[in-house]
């Protein structure tokens, strides 16, 4: 580990507010995935127009991250952060008052951009202070705090429902963002020091960007971790749909099967750090990329042919989602591994195309139905062309190995 600051913070300390910083995106994304329905019938819109909602928070998530991953690079790692993190207390407690739809979706955009403040520096951070298979493995540490949101996301959600609603969902995340100021201000120390910084200019940060599309490993690994996030948006787009309209259940138990779903994830990224010891990231990567097409295309089968029900539906999802979680944590590792000097810039770059990709297939699954075919078709199709992009654009096996520090 090679550390940055003379007053360093344990490693403990910097999984915990990382992985709360990087959970404030997927809290604004599934604590109000119960009240979808709700959200339609008060405003007077179709499930599908609800949808884009969501799409528009992921599309902000993905632009915020290409505006802060330089900004943090230039001005240091908190400076962006707090005032994307205000940003998003700011649009969440205007959201918990929109007056329609077209007023809710633009402010859901705020919030994603605010949220990406998180998101692209707590990647930047692990760059700055780990490298290797030790970034791998705190990356996987990372998801397991921030594995926490969707698990409890949703049933809070359905929790905050029985009392309040869907705009008091949105004045907790204003609370959540409040916190995350303080504990950032108090707990988080500076990370770049400023003979690291580089140039915010515009002409200056293209080209960095231009460097990192050229680096077809780093693309393709970029691809790899987007489509794996476009799996898991699929599941976050269509579940309340599936679960509470085509199989009946309620709120509460939609909170419960989303939140299993979740476990499984994180199951995934904690077993990760074992298989580190004795395995390069990328072989682990290979193999669930391999276990993760052929899961997909069983859940697909299983789906459109309606076979099994409810309980095959759910472990199929449940199957995806952990090869997911051997994926997720290893491919942006190995894409950041090879662009230290602009963590920053590629973190954003990482993101902001995960995020991207996953606001591109958020609707598909509206688009083919909103039901448990649409779900499996466009699960697989996103793990498959995660696939596609790791033999014909990464290459693995011309990858070199990462170092143990």
């Amino acid at each position: 580990m090679t550390l940055t600051t003379t007053a360093a913070p344990s490693r403990l300390r910097i999984a915990l507010i990382l992985g709360a910083l990087i959970a404030l995106g997927p809290l604004t994304i599934d604590t109000y995935l119960p009240a979808l329905p709700q959200v339609g019938q008060d405003l007077g819109v179709s499930g599908t127009t609800v949808q884009l909602t969501l799409t528009g928070t992921l599309a902000g998530l993905a632009l915020g991250q290409l505006l802060i991953g330089p900004l943090s690079d230039a001005y240091g790692r908190r400076l962006p952060l707090l005032i994307g993190t205000g940003l998003h207390v700011l649009a969440s407690a205007l959201v918990a008052v929109a007056p329609s739809i077209e007023v809710l979706a633009v402010l859901r955009v705020l919030q994603g951009v605010g949220a990406a403040a998180g998101a692209v520096v707590g990647l930047a951070v692990v760059r700055d202070l780990f490298t290797g298979r030790a970034a791998a493995t705190m990356l996987s540490r990372l998801i397991l705090v921030m594995g926490a949101a969707p698990v409890l996301a949703p049933t809070l959600g359905g929790l905050l429902l029985t009392w309040t609603s869907w705009r008091g969902v949105f004045l907790f995340l204003a609370l959540y963002g409040l916190v995350m100021l303080a504990v950032v201000t108090a707990g988080l120390p500076e990370t770049l020091p400023p003979e690291r910084r580089r140039s915010a200019r515009f002409g200056s940060t293209l080209r960095t960007y231009g460097m990192l599309l050229r680096d077809r490993a780093f693309v393709g690994l970029v691809l790899v971790a987007g489509l794996a996030m476009g799996a898991l948006f699929s599941y976050v787009s269509g579940a309340a749909y599936v679960f509470q309209e085509q199989f009946g259940v309620d709120q509460q138990t939609f909170g419960l099967l989303f939140g299993a779903g979740a476990i499984w994830l994180v199951v995934g990224t904690q077993l990760n750090p074992v298989l580190l010891r004795t395995l390069e990231p990328r072989r682990v990567m290979t193999v669930a990329v391999a276990a993760g097409v052929l899961v997909g295309l069983v859940l697909a089968v299983l789906t459109t042919t309606g076979t099994g029900g409810l309980p095959a539906v759910l472990a199929g999802i449940w199957a995806l989602l952990l090869t997911c979680g051997f994926i997720l944590p290893n491919a942006p590792a190995l894409a950041l591994a090879r662009h230290g000097r602009t963590a920053g810039t590629a973190a954003a770059l990482l993101g902001s195309l995960q995020f991207g990709i996953g606001a591109a297939t958020s609707p598909v699954v509206g688009l083919l139905g909103n039901d448990a075919a649409a779900l499996g078709i466009s699960m697989f199709g996103a793990i498959a062309l995660a696939g596609l992009a790791l033999v014909l654009v990464v290459r693995p096996w011309t990858l070199p190995d990462l170092e143990e520090s």
